[in-house]
């Protein structure tokens, strides 16, 4: 009873109360989640086939060329829940930025090669079949080893939910 007297005297309390029909006294109402997939859209029907190697190239297009390849086959495939990525770098070369999701966490699986990651104020070493989950928040960027670093990335389709940092590992 302690607890509850203390809070009868609360000034915040009491303004909330004052805000309430003494008449109509307030109710609890309990509710079941239901689950699902909330507001992700319904998956497409079907299947596509895709050679990554064939989805564009974008690196060009982020000023990334000389540090190698970014494909994002998402929209290719048709995907509408999965977002990827394939990145190629090249021996000792480094994203001329970082980034950072919001509410999405990625996995990036190492196909071939090695690197470093960056992650947040951490680096960490990365080797052929190694899985790096990374959650949201943290701030990432990858750098290829001596004979390159070759990532597939795989996470949920959230759209606007990247944040790029130019220079973050400089």
């Amino acid at each position: 009873m302690g607890a509850f007297a203390s809070l009868q005297e609360d000034e915040a309390v009491q303004a909330v109360l004052a805000l309430l029909d003494p008449e109509t006294p307030p109710r609890r109402i309990d509710l079941e989640p239901l689950g699902g997939v909330g507001h992700l859209p319904a998956a497409p029907e079907g299947v596509t086939l895709l050679h990554l190697d064939d989805a564009e190239d974008k690196a060009p297009g982020f000023g990334m060329a000389e540090v190698g390849a970014a494909r994002f086959p998402t929209g290719e495939l048709g995907l509408g829940q999965t977002g990827v990525a394939l990145h190629s770098m090249k021996p000792g070369r480094r994203h001329p930025f970082g980034h950072q999701h919001g509410e999405a966490e990625e996995l990036y699986v190492v196909l071939a090669g090695s690197g470093r990651a960056k992650l947040d104020d951490e680096v960490v070493e990365l080797g052929e079949r190694d899985a790096l989950r990374v959650g949201p928040r943290v701030k990432r960027a990858f750098e290829g080893g001596p004979e390159g670093l070759e990532l597939l990335v795989v996470g949920p389709r959230r759209e606007g939910d990247g944040e790029l940092l130019p220079g973050w590992w400089s």
